[in-house]
């Protein structure tokens, strides 16, 4: 006889060493599975949760076949009843079965078997973090310990700022996507990168590589835009605010969700041993290197030093718009009205999609579909996706917004943000 698992139950197992995951309705315990896993660290966490769309986004259509090795039940939902479970189990139109992401999943697996092609791994990302690791503690010295006029100091400052941004970008933001390396330790490495910055890698990985990646853009499920509210002022201030989102993470956000379990509504994975000593030791780190190393042994008084640290903080690379959605409750079960991957395209806008330059530049962040749409391939292949992805879309009459240059993003983005202040966000 088949057995039901509540969710409660579910979520008892949610360590490394004890790990049940929920995938399209079923339960699975891939505890064995967890040191031989490809994607290191990504196999637990969301343990003891619903990660359907996490899975299907980040694994070839066999591993499907594979899965059913680890089967042990279904889920009960008729067991999920508390709200803050409600949030864990949203279902989307059509489950985990598009048609629309089935075809192009085919297709783009075709294209990097047809090319030899590993997608997780690219020669000139490797490259550029070596450039960009370099860079960020050369010029971390030249800003802070060589005494310089005040026009050129500041100018160190900006180019801090800028390199911190494409460590961000280009370094953490693959690699804690399971998208740098096909060797799991240098991968859990190099996504410390972030910690290596201020913000911990571990939050981020809940917040945006599982709840952000499984509902963008929904309105109240998403992490990433936890305000909604009209406000006349978002167009006004909201933008040179976005510098300061690395110093936000670092002196709030991290800490709260360490404290409080959560991330907006989402409750986060338990910690292991060795997260919470990097979770911590990093914090340590950055303190140190940002601000104590420069008060002892800098070039400048702290009033100056606390001037460029706040310059070298406040750089931004951020040009998309987005559209919002809502859930809706059908049968009692909260659900969305597109099919997951066709949401995806829905909620993002590319730009200069043939540019290799602003590719490089914004860590991907032009091709914001192929990145929501395959989040486990490395930024360097989307380039090489994109026709295949527009052409798919087209095929089954999905819209596909892009824009010719970064200017018309820029301004598409402030239009964003001022209808933000006069609008609200429902769809």
């Amino acid at each position: 006889m088949l057995r039901k698992y509540c969710l409660t139950d579910v979520m008892k197992h949610h360590t490394p060493e004890d790990c049940w995951l929920v995938i399209g309705g079923k339960v699975y315990d891939v505890t064995e599975w967890v040191p031989k896993h490809p994607g290191g660290s990504l196999i637990y966490v969301r343990a003891g949760q619903d990660c359907t769309y996490m899975f299907n986004s980040y694994h070839p259509l066999y591993v499907w076949k594979v899965l059913e090795n680890y089967f042990i039940g279904e889920l009960d939902k008729s067991t999920i009843i508390d709200e803050k479970l409600k949030l864990t189990n949203v279902e989307y139109m059509h489950s985990y079965k598009e048609p629309f992401y089935l075809t192009l999943k085919e297709r783009v697996e075709a294209y990097f078997h047809k090319e030899k092609i590993n997608p997780k791994i690219h020669p000139q990302l490797f490259i550029k973090s070596v450039v960009v690791l370099v860079a960020y503690f050369l010029i971390y010295y030249l800003t802070f310990f060589q005494d310089h006029p005040y026009v050129l100091s500041y100018l160190y400052a900006i180019g801090l700022g800028y390199m911190t941004t494409h460590i961000a970008l280009s370094i953490m933001h693959d690699d804690n996507h399971g998208a740098f390396s096909i060797f799991p330790p240098l991968s859990y490495v190099m996504g410390m990168s972030l910690d290596l910055i201020g913000a911990s890698s571990f939050m981020w990985k809940q917040q945006h590589v599982i709840a952000h990646h499984s509902f963008t853009n929904v309105n109240k499920y998403d992490p990433d835009i936890r305000a909604n509210d009209r406000d006349m002022r978002r167009h006004l201030y909201l933008w040179p605010l976005y510098g300061l989102m690395t110093l936000k993470s670092f002196w709030f956000d991290d800490l709260k969700a360490f404290f409080t379990g959560y991330i907006g509504e989402f409750p986060i994975t338990k910690m292991t041993p060795l997260e919470k000593k990097i979770f911590w030791g990093s914090k340590a780190f950055y303190i140190l290197y940002a601000s104590i190393l420069p008060l002892m042994f800098g070039a400048y008084d702290w009033l100056t030093i606390l001037r460029l640290y706040i310059t070298s903080q406040c750089y931004d690379l951020r040009a998309d718009e987005a559209t919002f959605t809502t859930i809706n409750l059908i049968d009692g079960v909260p659900t969305i009205p597109y099919g997951w991957a066709a949401m995806q395209v829905y909620s993002s806008t590319n730009y200069c999609t043939n540019s290799l330059l602003w590719t490089h530049l914004s860590g991907a962040l032009n091709l914001q579909i192929e990145h929501h749409l395959f989040p486990g391939v490395c930024h360097m292949h989307y380039p090489s996706i994109q026709p295949i992805v527009e052409a798919t879309c087209k095929e089954f009459h999905i819209p596909y917004r892009k824009h010719s240059s970064f200017w018309d993003a820029v301004k598409a983005h402030y239009k964003h943000l001022k209808n933000l202040g006069t609008k609200s966000m429902e769809p």
